[in-house]
């Protein structure tokens, strides 16, 4: 019956995604990197408690138990989304921002290889060749080059990329673990990891930046949108991982690129390059070699 609903939420975490990137882009110019990262999250707790309680009232379930094993994966996965994260908004200070973007993208390969490495998940041949063509599609999209090649741009792009491969990965398990049914289970991760990152990013800058809370305080409209975008994205993302491997929904997932040069062609009025043309191609091609498989 749900073997198909993680393309839908997939499809609406890559656009929320896109726009929660443009927002974040935006309050970067103004907001250190923790600032910038704590958006994504502030709001997003009574967000996801809202959904939670929405759940429940549609379809009552057991509540969960928590074991030792479940604690693991919800700290490992929120304290690896946060780095993802703030790496991430490092590259928005960089002149060559695109090409480190695309790097991040690497999150879909580097899962597909963790996964199977890790998590013995496994990909049939047409999975692999999607999430091949994904990553060709990426870096073309990037515009990377020789004379643009930078080594800190290459090392935190795969970095932030490793990172949410990892985040994802521990998601999907903290969800299996967790036993509950669809799509309850996904809903607890969400809130818990939410707001564990929240309270640990308040207290850290509540003790090393108080400035930063402060800013973000004055820019409320802006840290609301990011919050928003970033809630709704996690619950697309979180509900289709404990569906499907997470190789696949990140593959998918790239569309968010396409939705990402739509805001920059339409609203920011950036005009695209030839190479776009041949990189979303290889996008909708890799999208449908996932959903095949």
């Amino acid at each position: 019956m749900f073997d198909v609903l993680w393309i839908p939420f997939t499809l609406l975490a890559a656009f929320m995604q896109a726009w929660r990137n443009a927002f974040q882009k935006q309050l970067s110019k103004d907001v250190s990197v923790t600032g910038v990262t704590l958006a994504r999250f502030i709001w997003a707790s009574p967000l996801a408690a809202l959904y939670l309680w929405q759940l429940y009232h549609w379809q009552p379930v057991e509540l969960p138990t928590f074991n030792l094993t479940f604690v693991c994966f919800i700290v490992a996965a929120a304290l690896a989304q946060i780095l993802a994260t703030a790496l991430m908004v490092r590259l928005f200070k960089l002149k060559n921002y695109a090409i480190g973007a695309g790097l991040v993208k690497s999150e879909a390969i580097l899962a597909a290889i963790l996964g199977v490495l890790l998590f013995s998940e496994t990909l049939s041949l047409l999975g692999w060749c999607g999430v091949a063509l994904g990553a060709v599609a990426v870096f073309l999209l990037s515009g990377a080059s020789i004379k643009t090649f930078s080594w800190p741009v290459l090392l935190l792009g795969l970095a932030s990329g490793l990172a949410f491969a990892l985040t994802s990965l521990w998601v999907r398990q903290a969800s299996l673990v967790l036993g509950l049914p669809f799509p309850h289970g996904a809903a607890w991760v969400l809130i818990l990891v939410i707001m564990l990152q929240t309270v640990l990013l308040v207290l850290w800058l509540s003790i090393k930046d108080r400035a930063t809370l402060v800013a973000l305080w004055q820019r409320p409209k802006l840290t609301l949108l990011v919050s928003v975008c970033s809630c709704v994205g996690s619950i697309g993302w979180f509900t289709a991982m404990s569906l499907e491997s997470v190789a696949l929904v990140k593959t998918l997932g790239q569309v968010e690129v396409l939705f990402m040069l739509l805001i920059s062609a339409f609203i920011f009025k950036e005009k695209l390059q030839k190479t776009d043309h041949w990189g979303l191609l290889l996008i909708v091609l890799a999208a449908i070699a996932v959903m095949w498989a």
